[in-house]
């Protein structure tokens, strides 16, 4: 039975409890990968909260976006209505094309799967031997979570969460386990940087009122840091 994606869609609110984490994160990093964007074609997995695909659109000529609910499609195209990426309603692991891509974009998506290396080595066929496939994850021993395993608030860093469970997410990665699995996966890594570094929890951000100029820190410092950030940008392409 295929697992009905619409369950988690008011996770993907702006009254979600790590809103301000996405807000920042999903804003930062597809800037990052237009940065180092190779060609003018991409397929992107997943709508998720629609940042990412409204500032692909701007900057891929042909642009694919996979989603397998209904319900964030809609909402996105209520949200995006001029966006023109062309949007299937399909689970990743059903679609079928002829098409290959410069690019592909897999952002928070190997975290959602119950088989992150099968979604890998499929999708390896759909992207140019020469292209680049962009892997945005969850990090599991981001610095905050760290202190919070030493403080003993946390008793596995590897444990999913309540904004995991909320969020759908199966899996969780670090650095090395990603690496590992890039390279089972018959890729070799090209560029690695981390997303966000978060001192505190979102809440203790929050209360603290800091200027905006210090968020944007902590997004510039983790890319330096990536086994401390939230988040890991991983930039691959096949061996």
């Amino acid at each position: 039975m295929k697992e009905n994606l619409d369950a988690y869609s008011a996770a993907y609110s702006k009254d979600f409890a790590y809103a301000f984490d996405n807000d920042l994160i999903l804003n930062w990093y597809p800037k990052r990968i237009v940065e180092r964007k190779n060609g003018d074609s991409l397929l992107e997995l997943g709508i998720g909260h629609g940042f990412t695909t409204a500032l692909f659109s701007k900057h891929f000529k042909r642009h694919v976006v996979i989603d397998g609910s209904p319900k964030i499609v809609e909402d996105f195209k209520k949200s995006f209505p001029k966006v023109s990426a062309d949007i299937v309603v399909e689970y990743f692991e059903n679609f079928k094309t002829q098409e290959i891509f410069d690019s592909i974009v897999m952002g928070f998506v190997l975290e959602h799967v119950s088989n992150p290396e099968e979604i890998l080595r499929s999708y390896k066929k759909f992207l140019k031997p020469e292209g680049s496939l962009f892997l945005t994850v969850p990090n599991a021993e981001a610095l905050n979570k760290r202190l919070g395993f030493e403080a003993g608030m946390i008793k596995d860093l590897f444990a999913l969460g309540d904004g995991d469970k909320a969020l759908g997410h199966k899996n969780l990665f670090s650095v090395e386990t990603l690496r590992k699995l890039i390279d089972k996966c018959g890729y070799r890594e090209r560029h690695l940087e981390g997303l966000f570094l978060k001192p505190l929890t979102t809440q203790q951000i929050l209360s603290l009122k800091l200027d905006p100029k210090i968020h944007e820190a902590m997004l510039k410092v983790g890319v330096k840091y990536p086994e401390l950030s939230v988040g890991l940008l991983m930039e691959v392409s096949p061996k």
